[in-house]
This record gives structure tokens, sequence and C-alpha cells, in this order.
């Protein structure tokens, strides 16, 4: 949790979205663009995804309440939250869903998906649901709309702290009983245990006590955790959360 001394403002304060979609506008829509200039950072980071997602399947193997059984090893939908170009939609979450929804502000990331060749088959083949454009802080899926898997990943930054809490607490409505909301963020390594704000994306990188804090007022509780591995040593760690609604099985 963040040691600011009362004075200090928290680093959230600084968070402007106007100022974050401006720049994610700004980039290039390819993985150099969306990983700030580390594209070779993927396959390690989708080979962790998919392994951190098979071992909380052998952990928790019953699908509990699902509305829909899962077929082939996969569950009926999940959605992709902060899905940039689809990075990982087309990398790991196809492999493990039906269908996936995508969830990104920016259209300009989102034109990949819907018009470039390398997605036709996906399209096609009805792997890719339904792509919203609109931020965390205001989406949620139409009526009815219900998924086994929330996949939350580097885009929570951009939030501050109150509206990552009212999202995840959003998140339970339409997430199945039995079924999991994933986070995946990177965490703050400043030596007095504080986040830290960037002013270039206009998002804060936080504590893995903040993030704890952030599930707990949420009323989630953290059923899996792990580091990334394979990661350059220059960048911030990562750390993907398993999480369910206090009171679930």
């Amino acid at each position: 949790m963040s040691t600011a001394s009362d004075s200090e403002p928290p680093a959230d304060a600084g968070i402007s979205q106007d100022k974050g979609l401006a720049y994610w506008s700004s980039i290039s829509p390819d993985d150099a663009g969306v990983l700030g200039g580390y594209p070779h950072v993927s396959r390690a980071d989708l080979r962790g995804s998919a392994t951190f997602y098979a071992k909380l399947r052998r952990k928790f193997p019953t699908p509990g309440n699902t509305s829909t059984p899962t077929r082939n090893g996969k569950v009926a939908r999940a959605v992709d939250c902060g899905a940039g170009i689809g990075r990982v939609t087309k990398g790991f979450l196809v492999n493990v869903a039906r269908v996936v929804d995508i969830v990104e502000p920016v259209k300009a990331l989102t034109d990949v998906i819907t018009t470039g060749d390398e997605w036709a088959s996906l399209r096609s083949s009805g792997s890719v649901g339904d792509i919203f454009n609109a931020g965390l802080e205001a989406w949620s899926p139409p009526p009815g709309r219900t998924y086994e898997l929330v996949w939350i990943q580097w885009c929570l930054g951009q939030l501050t702290d109150t509206q990552v809490v009212g999202y995840l607490e959003r998140v339970k409505g339409f997430t199945v009983e039995g079924g999991w909301v994933v986070v995946k963020e990177n965490l703050s390594t400043d030596e007095q245990g504080r986040d830290v704000f960037d002013e270039v994306d206009s998002s804060v990188t936080r504590t893995d006590a903040k993030w704890r804090s952030l599930f707990e007022r949420a009323e989630y509780r953290v059923c899996m955790a792990e580091v990334q591995r394979g990661l350059p040593r220059e960048l911030y760690p990562v750390k993907a959360y398993a999480l369910r609604p206090v009171g679930w099985a």
C-alpha cells in the first residue's frame, strides 16, 4: 500500500482518460506500439498467460455453475478487456474460449481486428465476438451477456483506484459463477512502496499491496497469483491474479 505522505497527492490523482486515449491513439497499431517498443516480450507473455490459466483450471477443475458447459476444453465466451490490437485474444484467448469479445476504446487499434487480413479466419469462424470501443470505466456488455473468463491486462493503470474498484464490482454482474476474472498488470518497484505515475501515457503502476487492497475493496478474493517469467529485467515485473467474488465457491 502506498506510503506517500499526507501532503503528497496519490499517484492516481494525475490520471486523465483523455490524455491516455491521446497517447494510445498516437501509437503504431502493432506489437511494437502496444508493447512500448518491446514486441519480443509478447511470446513470453502469451506463454505465461496460457500456463497460468492451465494451472488455474487444474487447481479448480470443476466449472462451477457455468451456464454453458465447456466444449473441447473451451469455455463458451471470454472477454479481452483493454484489448488493443487483440494480441492476447489472437495469441491466447481464442485457444480457451469459443467466442471472445473485445473491449478497447481506441478504434484505430481494433481496426486491425475488424479489417486486418491476418484476422480473416478468426472473423469468419465466429471466434471474434462483439467489439466494444469503450473505456472500461464506462463499459458493460449487452443485457444478459455473461462470460466464463474476463481477462483484464495492462489497462487498469489507466483508471483511478476508485474507478478500478467500481469496474471490478460491475464485472460481477456479467461473470458466470464458477468463472474467472484475471487481472494481469505491472507492479511498482518503488523503494518506498509507492505507486508510480507515468506522465507519458497518464497511467499508474501499482504495488502488489495496492492491487490486493483494491481487490479486497471490490470484495474479491485472490485464488491464485503468479509473477510472469521471461521478461527483460529493465521492465517492471508483471503479475497475474485469478479472482472470484467473495462468497463464490
